[in-house]
């Protein structure tokens, strides 16, 4: 069982050989990752290379079939999804997941539930431990309001935000809990080119003015490519590639899990023709 304190370490969270299988598909193959502190790691893929599935076993709404993951060198798999998240690591999704009939500030404080100590009773009742529980609640929420650039839009329904504020507002709820690792599934999803550039650059200094670690899922190469400090390359559920964004850019098994044999053949072909121009 993890202590109140974690063991300080270079790498915040590694898989190893994790596998996820449902009846006869197997959704991860034996997948080992190791992800810095204070970086931000994207896991890409075509569509359902297990990328979400993994996403999952870390958070805690699967256990996997085989396999460890460790965070901060101790072994959480299986573990339930609110101790999880008490210990420092949040999440998006893949499809945004607000309470779309609670306000803006509702959502934060919601994020902020595996902190707080007030009973149903004490709420009830209106005890002064509750009181002062939901002034700091509400006062922390208007601070994550502000950092994530919501400041105004705290008494709007979740469900009347524009889409790209709605992103927004999800990742604040995910900082609400104060996380030390933050995965982040498509964050970028249906957002325009405006949008996408601005929660480019937001990733980003969430990364460094807070200092947590973020994973990433994201379909966006463009966004992949300027953002990572690495990448890992997920086909059918098997890691088929790692490396700094250059090193992906150019493998040729990636290419092929994208573009098909043919595909990659092309690619190559152009590359060549490239280097001979040059």
């Amino acid at each position: 069982m993890l202590g109140k304190e974690l063991r300080m370490a270079d790498t915040i969270i590694e898989t190893k050989e994790v596998s996820k299988l449902f009846g006869g598909l197997t959704a991860v193959n034996k997948v080992n990752l190791e992800i810095p502190k204070y970086s931000i790691y994207s896991i890409i893929g075509p569509n359902g290379a297990g990328k979400t599935t993994l996403f999952n076993c870390i958070s805690g709404f699967y256990t996997p079939e085989t396999g460890e993951i460790l965070y901060f060198d101790e072994p959480i798999q299986g573990s339930a999804t609110d101790f999880i998240a008490s210990l420092g690591i949040s999440r998006t999704y893949q499809n945004i997941r607000l309470f779309s009939n609670l306000t803006a500030l509702e959502n934060i404080m919601v994020g902020q539930h595996i902190s707080l100590k007030s009973s149903w009773l004490d709420a009830i009742l209106h005890t002064a431990r509750f009181s002062l529980e939901d002034k700091k609640s509400q006062d922390e929420a208007i601070r994550l309001l502000k950092f994530v650039g919501l400041s105004g839009f705290g008494d709007f329904l979740a469900c009347n935000l524009p889409y790209g504020l709605q992103r927004r507002l999800e990742i604040a709820r995910a900082l609400a809990n104060n996380p030390r690792l933050l995965l982040l599934d498509e964050p970028t999803a249906g957002m325009n080119l405006q949008e996408t550039h601005e929660i480019t650059d937001f990733i980003k200094r969430l990364r460094d003015e807070l200092e947590i670690t973020i994973i990433l899922i994201e379909h966006d190469m463009r966004v992949v490519m300027g953002i990572s400090d690495q990448i890992s390359v997920l086909d059918y559920g098997i890691k088929i590639a790692e490396g700094s964004p250059k090193e992906i850019q150019a493998n040729p098994k990636v290419i092929e899990a994208y573009l098909g044999p043919g595909g990659a053949a092309l690619a190559k072909k152009y590359q060549n023709r490239r280097r001979k121009d040059a």
